[in-house]
């Protein structure tokens, strides 16, 4: 415990000066790439300009800030998940959720809005990206959500930093909720599915004119989702069965779409199909019990199962995954103990997510000229024993606070003859 207070201690007071400093070199730490250099021992950072320009033993500071990591562990900064942070701030108050639409009352007049984009109602200043990013979480993929009302294409969600920007970044994806969870989106029977599917296609080409009694898509609508049925924007499909991953695998490629499977529940089951087809999947590593007759086959091993096969695997939590974002790294060492390569799991956090959502040449590992997003730790990161003791956006030092923080310190404050909920002065 002193010597890791000793290391809080030095960090914080290396960085009081510089929170606003682009150029830093961070020395003497286990560096977690996450990149096909692996793990590099007693390593320097340096960061110039907000990007990795240097990687390496003894490098010149220059005038950049020098933080000694004392042989900690530095990593990217973590994927957050598939998640309505800045989209949702409190679930059960409807003027604060954004991340759903629904228009129409049912299938017979079923709004199909591909066109409907959640990115433009995020937030930068929500309580819970303060929360997520003092864990080590620099940035998520945001979710456009089904309900009843909607169809089962949500719309289109976009990946955003937590750095304060406002705007998302690299292409958009699309999302569609298929099997179970969809059947109530398309007349009640996951075969219906398929015919809503191919009738979009033949609408975007043109097989279907725009002016049909038929026709289910808006002008705007055929225009954002040819993006995503021409084998362009990477569509992440909400499916859990094996039988219907296979069916979505086979529709895939026949109609030339680029997928993601986010769930997956049973996709141990099918993950030679999955590797051979080059699709990752987003997988729920906690589910270990069936949720309902679409996820029979839950296992704690799956996301061990899907690598072993070749199966590039990252992770997505389904229970209030916004306001708990930091769990994912539970996810993560979850998976480790029950099979998954360590690595693989890093892997999972980082780099995999960022080349799934096309950001892959810009973030999600440690490598030069990518953006000097890193996280220090005070250990492994996938042990939720240990905590990040530093995060740093663009090379800028992150405020280690949050509003739970600012609570916390509240209320454990000496008391100074006022009650709690009053502020010290």
């Amino acid at each position: 415990m002193p010597a890791f207070a000793g290391m809080t201690a030095l960090v914080f007071s290396l960085l009081s000066g510089i929170a606003s400093a682009q150029d830093l070199l961070i020395r003497n730490a286990t560096v977690h790439t996450a990149s096909a250099r692996g793990t590099l021992q007693n390593t320097d950072v340096l960061v110039k300009n907000g990007r990795i320009a240097a990687i390496g033993s003894g490098l010149p500071a220059g005038n950049a800030a020098v933080v000694d990591a004392q042989g900690k562990p530095l990593t990217p900064a973590l994927f957050g998940g598939v998640t309505d942070i800045g989209v949702e701030e409190v679930s059960g108050e409807s003027a604060t959720v954004d991340s759903t639409l629904a228009l129409g009352a049912g299938a017979a007049d079923m709004q199909v809005r591909p066109e409907f984009d959640v990115s433009l109602a995020y937030n930068p200043d929500s309580i819970l990206v303060p929360v997520a990013r003092v864990e080590g979480i620099g940035w998520t993929m945001l979710s456009a959500g089904t309900r009843p009302g909607g169809s089962l294409i949500g719309g289109q969600g976009g990946v955003v930093r937590l750095d304060g920007s406002m705007d998302a970044i690299g292409p958009r994806a699309l999302f569609v909720t298929l099997g179970g969870d969809g059947a109530r989106l398309s007349g009640n029977s996951r075969a219906a599915q398929w015919m809503l599917l191919d009738q979009l296609i033949d609408e975007v080409r043109g097989r279907i004119p725009p002016e049909s009694k038929f026709a289910l898509l808006t002008p705007a609508g055929r225009t954002a989702l040819a993006k995503y049925f021409g084998g362009g924007g990477r569509v992440v499909v909400h499916i859990q069965r094996a039988a219907d991953i296979t069916r979505l695998l086979r529709w895939s490629k026949q109609r030339g779409v680029n997928i993601a499977l986010l769930g997956a529940a049973e996709g141990w089951k099918v993950a030679a199909q999955i590797a051979a087809a080059g699709v990752p999947v987003f997988v729920d590593a906690l589910a270990n019990l069936p949720a309902d007759f679409d996820s029979l086959g839950a296992t704690l091993e799956n996301a061990a199962r899907l690598h072993a096969a070749g199966v590039k695997v990252s992770f997505a939590q389904f229970n209030d995954a916004s306001h708990n974002a930091r769990k994912i790294r539970q996810l993560a060492g979850n998976a480790v103990a029950n099979g998954l390569p360590w690595d693989a799991a890093l892997a999972g956090l980082t780099s995999v997510p960022a080349s799934a959502f096309g950001i892959g040449g810009e973030m999600g590992s440690i490598a030069i000229g990518q953006r000097a997003d890193l996280v220090l730790w005070s250990g492994d990161p996938l042990d939720v024993a240990n905590i990040a003791q530093q995060v740093w956006l663009d090379g800028r030092a992150i405020p280690m606070r949050s509003r739970q923080t600012e609570l916390r310190d509240r209320y454990l404050r000496p008391d100074n003859g006022l009650p709690r909920a009053y502020p010290a002065h």
